[in-house]
């Protein structure tokens, strides 16, 4: 692992830039110097490995993104799981975790790929083992859990210490048994990005509406 962590010093801290232009969306990459490879971004961070050390990743919190203590407690918390990954290395705003193979769901759908259903199961159960040490998974959607080998796996779990009720998993699963499993799936049907950006588009709206909706409907006295 040392030899990883000084070139994470050495070569990737020096060059990487990585900027947050808007909160709402995903951090942009300008820069990773070569052989790093960048392997995606999300809300608070970039994600990047070394072709040296394939099954090892560096997720670098990109400048005035919030998040890096509360994930590094949530390792700490979850451990060792199959479904999810581990953090080996935290230090001035990363992270070296161990990298997770598969496909997102929302991927599959637009490669169509069929998702059996213990896929949804090992997620659940998942999710379960993370509630019992004390977390709160929160923003669990289609592209932030994978599968691979028929298998289920969670991989963004920057949010599981929010304790505000968050039903995205739910609405997915509901999504799953009532109209992909029993018509989707037997089509294999390839659903074009920008169909599923609208779906994803219009969810979010849907929550921000519920949230206003909730917060502003009078109390009980």
């Amino acid at each position: 692992m040392n030899p990883f962590i000084d070139k994470i010093y050495q070569e990737l801290l020096p060059e990487v830039r990585i900027e947050s232009i808007d909160p709402h969306n995903p951090v942009v990459i300008r820069h990773v110097p070569v052989p790093w490879q960048r392997l995606g971004a999300g809300n608070y961070a970039a994600v990047v490995y070394h072709p040296d050390y394939p099954n090892l990743v560096v997720k670098i919190y990109a400048p005035g993104r919030p998040g890096f203590e509360e994930e590094q407690e949530v390792y700490r918390r979850l451990g060792s799981h199959p479904a999810f990954s581990e953090c080996f290395y935290a230090e001035k705003n990363f992270l070296v975790l161990k990298r997770l193979y598969g496909v997102t769901l929302y991927d599959c759908m637009n490669r169509g790929l069929r998702i059996p259903e213990q896929v949804i199961k090992d997620i659940d159960r998942a999710l379960d083992y993370a509630r019992d040490r004390g977390l709160h998974p929160h923003d669990v959607h289609g592209r932030n859990v994978m599968m691979f080998d028929g298998r289920g796996l969670v991989v963004d779990v920057s949010d599981f210490l929010h304790e505000e009720e968050c039903s995205a998993w739910e609405n997915l699963k509901k999504a799953y048994y009532w109209f992909y499993l029993p018509v989707l799936s037997r089509f294999r049907l390839r659903v074009p990005y920008f169909v599923l950006d609208m779906v994803r588009a219009g969810y979010r709206l849907f929550r921000r509406i519920k949230r206003f909706r909730l917060r502003s409907s009078p109390k009980s006295p």
